[in-house]
């Protein structure tokens, strides 16, 4: 939550050296000096900004976020590079600024790659020079919109203003109150509702990722302007059938609270169950999670494998995909990423929220510790049952999350057209 989203910066903010930057052009270079950083392998670089598609109207966009998207990381990340990529192909020039000022040689390089330039100053000194020939300003979560609108205001008052919630904040902290029944928490997500809707109210526009959330908007500020830009994912298909697949696979990091709430809840009320009747079916956990938490968790059962760069083989050798979360808010990419790969998912109405989920079609949906374990059992002794699952879920990301979907979005929330 948000706290921790501060601690974090801090860390980062006390880890990073300072460095200097000189840009060359798009589809030029990008020369930074830095000192190594803790990882010692961040050495001076020269990275090529890959150039806007032509045949577009000259426009320019500042994106910023918490910190610099890392596909490999969270699912928020592989969105994000999605977006930069379509903004790449419709012409815009896109510099990007993370928060934590934690950009490394390796990150400038891919992003690159995506026709994002990575801002290596002071946002206020950058905005005071640049902000005059902006177009848009997409200030991404919370935290970020609250510490900067007041600037992008000022120094780009023409550039249209775009809140990109990522998800709902006040939506995630109410139900985490509701489940665990802090009242600590649940003021706090009363204060997060306020501050979110006042940004809301402030912003040209505002994305979220779900048809819920954006009722949830069109109830709470009637007045302002709504889009919908969900995940955005390929539908890859999956290159391996059920026979010789064997597992369960959650992707997540503990940094996210509802992800180690729902592989600890997993973990003690559903595995034992779906081993009584499964022995050997084992859960693989993918994601940033830390040594006391990893030796909390790991057994015989379940094997942690920390955060992986390449999902594709975990998602063609399991046999099912598990999102047992219990609060959050949001379009879950875990799920969108497995079902993508033809993987079969079970997961809570929680994690099924702004899916377009068929129960029993797209995905098997449980609540207890009960169907939850049923629902795995079922899909893992059927392979007539887990192959019609299979091509539904591809289905269902072709329909529902495909790059077409959200090139549209995209367009209609900035104001263009092709």
């Amino acid at each position: 939550m948000e706290l921790g989203w501060k601690l974090r910066r801090l860390v980062r903010l006390a880890q990073r050296a300072k460095g200097s930057i000189a840009i060359r052009g798009w589809g030029g270079t990008l020369r930074r000096a830095l000192r190594p950083r803790a990882e010692g392998n961040d050495a001076p670089a020269e990275v090529t900004v890959r150039a806007p598609a032509a045949g577009h109207a000259p426009r320019r966009i500042l994106v910023i976020e918490t910190m610099t998207p890392d596909p490999s990381r969270d699912s928020g990340s592989v969105r994000l590079s999605q977006i930069f990529t379509l903004l790449n192909s419709d012409g815009w020039q896109v510099d990007f600024l993370a928060d934590d000022a934690d950009a490394s040689s390796a990150d400038a390089a891919r992003l690159g790659t995506l026709g994002v330039r990575v801002i290596r100053e002071p946002a206020l000194r950058w905005l005071a020079r640049e902000g005059a020939a902006l177009d848009a300003v997409m200030l991404c979560r919370l935290p970020v919109a609250d510490q900067y609108i007041d600037v992008v205001r000022r120094f780009a008052p023409q550039a249209r203003a775009v809140f990109d919630t990522v998800d709902l904040h006040f939506i995630r902290e109410q139900r985490a109150a509701e489940l665990t029944g802090n009242p600590a928490l649940m003021r706090q997500a009363r204060r997060s509702r306020d501050r979110e809707l006042a940004m809301v109210a402030r912003c040209d526009i505002t994305l979220v990722v779900s048809d819920e959330e954006r009722d949830v908007l069109a109830r709470e500020a009637p007045e302002s302007k709504v889009a919908l830009l969900s995940n955005i994912h390929d539908a890859h298909g999956r290159r391996r059938g059920f026979v010789g697949r064997h597992g369960m696979l959650f992707v997540g990091g503990f940094g996210h609270p509802p992800n180690e709430d729902a592989v600890r809840w997993f973990i003690a009320d559903v595995l034992p169950r779906v081993r009584s009747a499964v022995p050997h079916m084992r859960l693989h956990v993918v994601g940033d999670i830390d040594a006391i938490a990893r030796r909390a968790i790991e057994s015989d059962a379940v094997l942690v494998h920390g955060r992986v760069a390449d999902l594709a083989p975990l998602h063609e050798q399991t046999l099912v995909s598990i999102a047992p979360l219990r609060f959050g808010a949001g379009v879950k990419g875990k799920v969108n990423q497995a079902m993508s790969h033809g993987l079969p998912v079970v997961l809570t109405t929680i994690a099924a929220e702004g899916m377009h989920l068929r129960d029993g079609v797209d995905a098997l949906v449980a609540d207890t510790p009960e169907a939850f374990a049923a629902a795995i059992v079922r899909l893992s002794s059927d392979e007539r049952i887990w192959t019609a699952m299979s091509d539904a879920s591809v289905e269902n990301v072709r329909r529902h999350f495909s790059v077409d979907n959200a090139r549209h979005a995209l367009r209609h929330a900035l104001g263009t057209t092709a």
